[in-house]
């Protein structure tokens, strides 16, 4: 089968009536690839003076990925980094040791309405890596690679694919990317990594014959190729890499193939031993309950 498995997801209400919708990890299936993080929120219509603002909070052992399609939100961490972040650009952080960081409406944007819509993802750190220095990379919307592949548009966010490679730095072999089609038009997928999955964002999509519903995230079986075909109008994302090494715990914000390092990581923000966003007073607590 080209579909191996679908992912239902589930919503979760993250303040202020911002509504994502989550799918990995899932019970079935904590990864695709380096991928461990899968959200995807909006598109929500934003009323003026709405906080949908993400208080300062900690990290460790993963890489968070922030995609927009629509709106735009301003990133702070503790390492200094200052980043306006668009529709289009690709938001690389790598907490590795630990990194704390915030997302904030934009001042121009407080007092109006706007609608913000994108994908919120987070990579594993190999474990060589899972301790490394923190760091940040933007990459611009511009800088991204984006070419016409029978007749679809496809930007190359991450990894390599048809001929093109995306800029952004990665620890191991990973793919993401961003397609639109129009009704009829069809792509085929070759050469994809060893784990893959496909998430529809908007409008009708078929993999080899089998319709894909809205809000649904299908594993793909890459060992043979694929036919997304459009029905309408349609935006997908292709996500993927190759497995993860070992088994990764989760906790709240902290990823780690040791539970001991996580516990850890919950004690030194609890007494707040992580260094601070430059500027930034608030701070998300520690949850009540944080099961490893």
């Amino acid at each position: 089968m080209t579909i191996s498995t679908v992912l239902k997801g589930h919503e979760k209400d993250l303040g202020g009536g911002l509504i994502v919708r989550r799918y990995l990890p899932a019970a079935v299936k904590q990864a695709v690839g380096p991928f461990i993080f899968f959200d995807h929120f909006g598109p929500i219509d934003v009323a003026p003076g709405a906080n949908h603002d993400v208080r300062p909070h900690p990290h460790i052992g993963l890489a968070t990925v922030t995609y927009l399609f629509e709106g735009a939100m301003d990133h702070r961490d503790s390492i200094g980094s200052v980043q306006r972040i668009e529709p289009g650009a690709i938001n690389w952080m790598t907490a590795g040791r630990g990194i704390v960081h915030s997302e904030r409406t934009p001042k121009d944007l407080v007092d109006r309405p706007h609608r913000t819509h994108g994908l919120q993802l987070w990579a594993a750190l190999p474990l060589a890596h899972e301790e490394d220095e923190p760091s940040f990379c933007h990459t611009a919307a511009d800088e991204i690679p984006e070419l016409e592949v029978q007749g679809a548009r496809v930007r190359v966010l991450i990894g390599s694919a048809f001929g093109k490679t995306s800029p952004v730095r990665t620890y191991s072999q990973t793919l993401y990317l961003d397609v639109l089609l129009q009704p009829g038009q069809q792509l085929g997928l070759t050469g994809l990594p060893p784990e893959a999955a496909i998430y529809p964002i908007s409008g009708a999509v078929e993999v080899d014959g089998v319709p894909l519903a809205l809000h649904t995230m299908a594993l793909l079986d890459t060992a043979s190729a694929q036919r997304v075909l459009a029905g309408s109008d349609a935006r997908f994302v292709i996500i993927g890499g190759e497995p993860l090494e070992g088994r990764r715990f989760m906790s709240w914000n902290f990823v780690s193939s040791s539970k001991e390092r996580i516990q850890q990581a919950a004690e030194d923000w609890t007494a707040q031993r992580f260094d601070p966003v430059p500027g930034e007073t608030e701070w998300i607590p520690l949850p009540a309950r944080m099961p490893v």
